[in-house]
């Protein structure tokens, strides 16, 4: 779905759980994959998926909430061509948040991509301050998929 974004991109993988969308990216050309999860389980499985695929020199995994993460991403000034973000579905709108403050504050780099799986139900468009828009939307079940962009400068904020 994310194509060509994918080569030579650095991955942000928010809700991280077991890893599966960034080793995926990984195997898909990206060149590094941060993983943030907040539940130890799910850290020492992505470390040990890790360690299975050779893939340690690649990634680095945050111990956090992803709130948080994020924010220190930005002040580090860290920057992603692709920001993923997971949530447990109750927690889809706590996602878009997240989403919506590594937009603002540059962890997604001018042309990037910020990506919500949430329920197929919710209304995204609404929830969207006027400087971001939806890209696309890839509804398919019980969730959907929702690519995330600032507006081009063409166009006002």
């Amino acid at each position: 779905m994310l194509g060509d974004r994918i080569v030579g991109a650095r991955l942000l993988d928010l809700y991280a759980g077991t890893g599966a969308v960034g080793f995926e990216a990984l195997s898909r050309g990206a060149t590094e994959v941060v993983f943030v999860e907040r539940h130890r389980p799910a850290v020492e499985l992505i470390r040990t998926n890790s360690r299975a695929l050779g893939a340690d020199d690649r990634i680095r995994i945050i111990h956090r909430a992803a709130a948080r993460a994020a924010a220190e991403l930005a002040s580090a000034k860290q920057v992603f061509g692709v920001v993923w973000a997971d949530p447990p579905f109750k927690e889809w709108g706590a996602g878009l948040e997240v989403l919506l403050v590594a937009l603002h504050r540059g962890v997604v780099g001018p042309t990037g991509m910020a990506c919500l799986e949430c329920p197929e139900k919710v209304e995204i468009d609404s929830s969207l301050p006027d400087w971001a828009e939806v890209a696309r939307d890839l509804g398919g079940g019980a969730s959907r998929v929702v690519l995330i962009r600032r507006v081009p400068s063409d166009q006002p904020e």
